[in-house]
C-alpha cells in the first residue's frame, strides 16, 4: 500500500510538471518565441553556398569547411532554397 501512495504521488508531481512546462511553452509562443537551436546558416550565407556549390568549383564537403558547419548541414540548407527558374521569351 506504501508504494501504490509514493506511485500516486510521483504521478501527480509527473503531471504539474507536464502542465507547467505546456503552460509555459504556450505562453512563450504568445511573445513570439521559439524553441530550438538557431539555423547554423543565415539568409546570406545560404546564398553564398549556392553560388558555390553552383558554380561547381566547390564541393559540398569544401562548403561546409569554410563556413565551419557538417556536409549533411550543407545538404539540408541546400535542399531547401527554391532555384528561380530563368524566363526566357520566345
Amino acid at each position: 500500500m506504501f508504494f501504490q501512495v509514493l506511485g500516486a504521488v510521483a504521478e501527480f508531481e509527473h503531471a504539474l510538471t507536464s502542465e507547467r512546462t505546456m503552460d509555459g511553452l504556450a505562453a512563450a509562443s504568445a511573445r513570439g518565441r521559439t524553441g530550438g537551436q538557431k539555423p547554423k546558416f543565415g539568409p546570406r550565407q545560404v546564398q553564398l553556398a549556392r553560388e558555390m556549390y553552383d558554380s561547381g568549383d566547390c564541393t559540398a564537403q569544401q562548403i561546409a569547411d569554410e563556413f565551419g558547419v557538417s556536409r549533411p548541414t550543407v545538404h539540408r540548407f541546400l535542399g531547401k532554397t527554391v532555384h528561380a527558374q530563368p524566363t526566357g521569351s520566345t
